[in-house]
């Protein structure tokens, strides 16, 4: 029998005590955009913490270690939030399984490690000083996502209203434990690499929803295979892939030549119009090219990629069909609501890979993410807003 320290059984009666909400029927809307506010500064010049309607959006650029620590620095309140429900979910799994979630943690870390570019985990331990935390409990909270194993799908040409790509992604994931409360647009302007605008939570490095300025998105639906961890984790893949590749063809050849682990499915698109689904082995890595039918999959409308869990794929594929040659981003966002969504949606995103825009929702208390409202940005607009706003270290900084 395993006995949880006192903290970890007021965490995991916590879990227990959260309710599980009904969707509700509200239609979603996308919100007239507000002004972009900044509440803090990095003093050393490499960060601003900025809200938006409600949003809280962290634009960082620099080297890896000045990234990480302007991250702490603006964040650190939401981060030790995260991270204190990162263990929550830790608790829940001890129980669960009866086995010991800090064990299973250091095993993903000892593994992975030598897959995992050595500046991402450079960020996380200077992201980890600079908030007050300790490494482990960085670092935890960035592998996390291989413990735990959502839709996606890309239209473009025939399918949509005007020929552009548009790329949707739905994260099901624990809306309940109100991870949306530390939601964060971020901007990573690393040096010597693509910039690009992740759609996380705070005190995340790597990302699960992401497009940079290239003109690439990308989003990931988890498969199984826990247990399979000898290669770089998939947070950190979609980064690595964010800041080497401007198009899905160098994407695919990352991908293919990188170690990886468990199985994971991607969809990937960028401004040229190109854009597949994966499915990703430790092995192998599949393709599926747009309109091409799969034993696996219903229905793939011409120019159209899609992947999502049984149950909800065929609707996906239903809506889809009705919608072609009609498709707009608020078709998207009507096609994205349940059943296609999950009663735990946790954030939606669709991107528009030739404008660099993204309209996005996290979900609220009591609804998920396809039943609220939509906020949009523009990579573009925020890296011009942080070039004009920044102040650099020793000018005056407040």
């Amino acid at each position: 029998m395993i006995i949880l320290p006192s903290n970890f059984r007021l965490l995991f009666t916590l879990l227990a005590a959260l309710s599980v909400f009904s969707p509700n029927a509200t239609a979603a809307e996308i919100v007239k955009e507000g002004t972009l506010k900044i509440i803090a500064r990095d003093p050393a010049g490499h960060g601003l913490y900025c809200r938006q309607d409600g949003k809280t959006f962290l634009l960082l650029k620099g080297t890896p270690e000045q990234m990480g620590q302007a991250q702490g620095r603006l964040l650190q309140p939401i981060i030790k939030e995260l991270v204190n429900k990162i263990y929550l979910i830790g608790s829940g799994y001890t129980i669960k399984k009866g086995d010991w979630f800090f064990e299973r943690m250091a095993e993903v870390e000892r593994r992975t490690a030598p897959h995992t570019p050595k500046r991402f985990l450079a960020e996380c331990d200077a992201l980890a000083e600079a908030s007050g935390l300790s490494r482990r409990d960085v670092r935890y909270t960035n592998f996390f996502p291989e413990m735990f194993h959502c839709s996606g799908f890309a239209v473009r040409g025939s399918a949509t209203k005007d020929g552009r790509v548009l790329h949707a992604r739905v994260l099901d994931y624990m809306k309940d434990i109100y991870l949306q409360n530390q939601a964060t647009v971020t901007v990573f302007m690393p040096e010597g690499c693509h910039s690009w605008l992740s759609l996380g939570y705070a005190g995340f490095v790597g990302t699960v929803t992401a497009m940079n300025d290239q003109g690439l998105s990308m989003g990931e639906i988890g498969g199984r295979g826990e247990g399979d961890w000898d290669g770089m984790p998939m947070n950190f893949l979609m980064r690595e892939v964010m800041e080497k590749a401007a198009n899905v063809a160098q994407a695919l050849d990352i991908i293919r030549k990188t170690p990886r682990t468990c199985i994971y499915y991607y969809v990937l698109s960028d401004k040229d119009r190109n854009m597949v689904a994966l499915e990703c082995t430790s092995k192998n890595v599949r393709v599926l090219e747009p309109g091409q039918q799969d034993e696996e999959l219903p229905f793939v409308p011409e120019d159209t990629v899609l992947v999502s869990g049984k149950g909800r794929v065929e609707h996906l594929s239903k809506r889809l069909k009705e919608n072609h040659g009609k498709i707009d981003v608020s078709t998207m966002i009507d096609i994205i609501k349940r059943p296609v969504a999950m009663s735990s949606n946790l954030h939606n995103a669709v991107f528009s890979p030739e404008t660099l825009e993204m309209w996005f929702s996290d979900a609220g208390k009591h609804s998920p993410a396809c039943n609220m409202p939509y906020h949009h940005c523009s990579l573009t607009e925020l890296i011009r807003f942080f070039d004009k706003n920044i102040t650099p270290a020793g000018a005056g900084a407040k």
